[in-house]
């Protein structure tokens, strides 16, 4: 019996201990899906790989997309020979059986048949909420086919690759995808930024990350349909430092792959572990400055997983050599092949997280150690591959045909969040009149946005954009003089980051201090946004607007110059993300009368925004973020590069998704419209934030959590909203100051635009919220329980006035007129001058 309940119970659970070590022991071998020969009914072999025809999908299905041959089969694979195209989006949903880290792979091979050109392609791919290429041509590249390498953890048993034309008159195309599964990343690696410093990343397990180099040190290029990595190029051009390099002896035995503790055989091309670089001491065995040096290309302020690959052929007996590895040549990790095994010939690798920071490249060394009898260091080869943080689009259903309606799609938040989705649009205005090059403009409505992708929100820089359009304005500046305020762009000047690019702290020959904000491309916002918020700047004036000091357009530099503001965000006084959006703890030394009075600030600032200008302006990305403290904590609604004036006319619809996850308006979705009720939307989230300290958006386990407008409905639901608040102010808050509170974040997150209040609304509700937190304030019976029904409305100290008496102060009134001149010439505002008529 007890024989028995070994075999039966006992045993199992043993195995179940070491299952995972026994699959991973074996040598990989590919899936049998899925690999995709698109376009096409016939199937292709490529080593091991079956790919098969998309015309009669089994377990995949094609959404939109036309098939089309190369008829003059002027490519030499069949695999290419075909291709599916669209000039609308169109995408591949497929059928994922176990959900975990897969390969992305995209093939791209241009050919022309009859009017269809895949040269003339402009188009981006996204998948897992996340953009896997933007602005994809062929045009770019120097060989074919182009490969796009990915690896993308699938959390859902429905998958989606989504590839969507920039433009209507391009098209978006792909020759072959594979999708299939491979071992999961080990997680909780050492993290090196480009100043040294160390630490430990979490979390690399649901990151999706893009293939930048894989580099085969000490032999030639390769492709290798065997292995699941199978491009590398040679390392001959990347080498910064390699007096001391030379090419081992190829090795011709045996590899001896030990999966358990080193790398799983078939990942990588057994030439790669055949081949490396090492150090040659023979004439210089004193030297201690003795290295090799690699510079690899990558962006600026991004974060990348590198792994370095070793395997010792070059041993006189099994594993003598110790040396170290350096990164950025300030962190060093010792390495010792003995802690892999005793044997020789033996593959394994290191992965570390690094961060570029303002390093446009990523250093690697190899340096022999001192202190051993056989002094040497050697490299077989070398991946990067970069996280994507750019949120992608997600497409649900297709266009009905013939009609040139609206696309909707949905942006997916860490794999879970419900509907924080992205819609595109696009409708060409009839009658569309055409403007000179540098016309002067009648209003901020009628701004040429030029390059905006008719898609999504995709802004792009030229490299000499065009100034903005002259309108007479006293607000340009030199280069010259934004240089100087800066110390040119100093480091240690940086203040802060954003979509448009770098801000950096400066000061003017005058002694003003001001925040000036440099564009990047690689940000992704650009000259639309650039003319946007000198436009709407240059018109405005308010105490709770930030001040537009000036601009400068020159050559490729697009530069904001703003008053400064000392406090920074308002994020940054209710939580600290730490690097880790997952965590937030408070650090806010703000009382609940300070964060009232910040969002009545906010709150004006908005209402003259929506009122005070012909036509009204809408700001379309209110957050905590976007809401500056000065000196004194009075808050300031900030940048304007997403805003919109007026209203839309019949022809005009939004040319794509503007806004932040977390704050945008679910009706934004349905009617495809941002309205004012939008920003009150956002506006209330931002007093969730003020409320509970902790971000829009988290990554949790937790459904209704993920979205802080959802938790806090949720427990204001339940009647326990005192749960969430931010232990900080919770024993502050006045009860019927939190009850009052409450009913304006409510409203403002209603499904419906027409129920939610105005930016007056909310201005008089947070007055009266401030007007019970600082006095014992009776309410009317039917807001309080707990007060005696036989009150009446007279006894209330604070009563609501008719709007048309609402106090408003000074700089809320319009500095404006209709005519365009300004009422105010003091100050720094005397800048902001327009001069003339419109």
């Amino acid at each position: 019996m007890e024989k028995l309940l070994f075999l039966n119970v006992l045993l199992p659970l043993f195995l179940l201990q070491f299952y995972p070590v026994l699959i991973l022991s074996e040598p990989y071998v590919f899936p049998d899906k899925y690999f995709i020969n698109c376009g096409s009914s016939s199937s292709v072999k490529l080593g091991s790989r079956n790919f098969v025809g998309d015309k009669n999908p089994n377990s995949f299905r094609v959404e939109e997309g036309k098939p089309v041959e190369d008829t003059n089969q002027s490519v030499g694979s069949s695999l290419y020979q075909t291709a599916r195209f669209h000039t609308r989006p169109f995408s591949y949903k497929f059928d994922i059986n176990d959900i975990r880290l897969h390969v992305v792979r995209l093939h791209f091979f241009p050919f022309m048949s009859g009017q269809v050109n895949l040269v003339d392609a402009l188009f981006n791919v996204s998948a897992s909420g996340k953009s896997l290429v933007s602005n994809f041509s062929v045009r770019n590249s120097s060989s074919f086919p182009v490969i796009k390498d990915f690896l993308v953890p699938i959390n859902s048993k429905s998958f989606r690759i989504h590839f969507i034309p920039v433009q209507q008159t391009s098209l978006a195309f792909v020759n072959a995808i594979e999708v299939f599964l491979v071992p999961d990343l080990v997680d909780n690696r050492t993290l090196v930024t480009s100043t040294g410093s160390k630490g430990f990343y979490r979390g690399l397990r649901s990151q999706v990350l893009r293939t930048v180099q894989r580099v085969n040190v000490g032999g030639q290029s390769l492709n290798d349909p065997t292995a699941v990595a199978s491009e590398w190029v040679a390392d001959d051009d990347y080498i910064f430092i390699g007096n001391l390099a030379k090419n081992c002896s190829y090795f011709s035995g045996r590899l001896n792959y030990d999966d358990e503790k080193g790398a799983f055989q078939n990942f990588v091309p057994d030439l790669v572990y055949r081949t490396c670089k090492e150090v040659d001491l023979t004439n210089n065995q004193t030297s201690n400055s003795a290295n090799i040096t690699w510079h690899f290309n990558v962006s600026k302020n991004a974060r990348h997983l590198v792994r370095v690959h070793f395997c010792d052929i070059i041993s006189p007996s099994p594993n003598v050599f110790n040396f170290s590895l350096f990164v950025y040549s300030k962190f060093s990790q010792n390495i010792n092949p003995i802690d892999y095994t005793v044997q020789t010939a033996v593959p394994f690798y290191y992965d570390f997280v690094v961060d570029s920071g303002d390093s446009d490249f990523i250093s690697i060394s190899v340096v022999p150690l001192d202190g051993f009898l056989e002094k040497n260091a050697y490299l077989n080869g070398l991946e990067i591959m970069e996280f994507i943080t750019e949120p992608g689009l997600e497409l649900r259903g297709s266009e009905p045909k013939n009609k040139p309606v609206p696309f909707i799609i949905t942006g997916s938040v860490v794999g879970v969040f419900v509907i924080c989705g992205l819609i595109v649009v696009f409708l060409l205005c009839k009658k569309r009149r055409k403007r000179k090059p540098f016309e002067t403009m009648a209003s901020y409505g009628t701004l040429p946005f030029g390059g905006a992708s008719p898609y999504v929100g995709i802004s792009t820089k030229s490299v000499n954009p065009p100034p903005v359009p002259n309108l007479n304005l006293k607000l340009k500046m030199p280069f010259a003089e934004i240089i100087e305020a800066t110390n040119n762009f100093e480091a240690k000047l940086l203040v802060g980051e954003g979509g448009f690019g770098k801000v950096y702290k400066g000061t003017l020959r005058n002694g003003l201090k001001v925040a000036v904000k440099r564009s990047e491309s690689k940000h992704g916002q650009g000259l639309p946004e650039f003319q946007t918020e000198v436009m709407v700047l240059s018109k405005i004036r308010h105490r709770h607007l930030v001040s537009l000091i000036g601009y400068c357009d020159e050559g490729s530099e697009m530069i904001l110059v703003y008053e400064f503001m000392e406090k920074g965000t308002l994020r940054d006084h209710l939580y600290n993300l730490g690097g880790n959006p997952e965590r937030s703890s408070a650090l806010s030394l703000l009382t609940w009368k300070q964060r009232l009075e910040i969002c009545m600030g906010a709150a004006k600032g908005l209402h003259y925004l929506h009122t005070g200008s012909k036509g009204g302006i809408i700001h379309r990305d209110v957050k905590s973020t976007n809401i500056l403290l000065d000196e004194q904590y009075v808050a300031k609604v900030a940048d304007f590069g997403l805003s919109k004036s007026g209203l839309p006319g019949p022809d005009e619809f939004s040319t794509g998704i503007k806004g932040s996850f977390g704050y945008l308006d679910p009706e934004y979705f349905r009617c495809l419209q941002f309205t004012e009720k939008s920003d009150v939307y956002s506006f209330g989230v931002v007093l969730l934030e003020v409320l509970c300290a902790r971000p829009a958006i988290i990554n949790s386990n937790r459904k209704e959590e993920i979205n802080l407008a959802e938790w806090g409905l949720f427990w204001l639901k339940k009647g326990e909203l005192e749960k969430i608040i931010d232990p900080s102010v919770a024993g502050q808050i006045n009860p019927n100051s939190l009850r009052k509170f409450s009913e304006i974040f409510e409203k403002c997150l209603k499904p419906n635009g027409v129920d939610r209040p105005t930016m007056l609304d909310i201005c008089w509700d947070l007055e009266y919220t401030l007007q019970l937190q600082q006095t014992e304030v009776r309410r009317d019976p039917h807001e309080d329980s707990t007060i005696d029904a036989s009150l009446t409305m007279s006894s209330r100290p604070f009563q609501r006035l008719p709007s048309n008496n609402f106090p408003i102060e000074k700089d809320d009134v319009p500095t404006v007129r209709d005519d365009g001149s300004d009422t105010t010439a003091s100050g720094v505002f005397s800048q902001l001058r327009i001069d003339g008529g419109r």
